[in-house]
């Protein structure tokens, strides 16, 4: 499985791409930022990031797309950036008919450290022993683009075991067409 994971953000958008299947090693293929200029009008901006993620797409072509999920902060100005980058990402995949698939901050400490409290320097420390590199990404968001990619490998057979059984048992499971209720009737005494 190849992935290309996406920790959005207007200055820096972390992309890295994985291949791999749980259970095995997990190979980096490729690992960057795409970056904006912070004074540049907010459509410029989005447009850059959407160059830059189409030639991540064109470069390594990945099964599935892994988007860190925005979540909300006391930084209104800051989830806002993050929501567009993420937006500009998924609709990039989403065009191409990639599946993207949205993970929590939590969910991808917790895969790659074991704890959905790890701090940035845990999960560059983790990223950098699981796909064996000499020295943690630079910056921050490159090894957290790596750890989306890495959870999204690790997680999606589990999901899809979980998505198949829900499936499954509802084709099971024999709908009862909804008719109008009998009446009662009162039994005399």
């Amino acid at each position: 499985m190849r992935v290309l994971g996406v920790d959005p953000g207007l200055t820096r958008c972390g992309v890295g791409v994985v291949e791999g299947v749980a259970g095995r090693p997990l190979t980096m293929l490729g690992v960057g930022v795409v970056r904006t200029p912070a004074d540049a009008e907010l459509g410029h901006r989005l447009v850059a990031i959407e160059r830059g993620i189409e030639e991540w797409l064109d470069e390594h072509r990945p099964e599935y797309v892994a988007v860190e999920r925005v979540f909300a902060q006391h930084n209104v100005r800051t989830v806002m950036g993050t929501a567009q980058a993420s937006a500009v990402a998924m609709l990039c995949a989403s065009r191409r008919g990639i599946p993207v698939a949205l993970h929590t901050p939590s969910e991808v400490k917790a895969a790659v450290t074991g704890s959905g409290r790890a701090d940035k320097a845990q999960v560059g420390a983790m990223v950098t022993r699981l796909l064996r590199l000499d020295a943690p990404p630079k910056p921050a968001d490159a090894a957290d683009a790596l750890a989306l990619a890495i959870c999204h490998i690790w997680r999606a057979p589990a999901v899809n075991r979980l998505q198949q059984a829900h499936a499954a048992a509802a084709a099971r499971t024999p709908r009862v067409p909804r008719t109008a209720a009998a009446p009662v009737r009162k039994v005399p005494r």
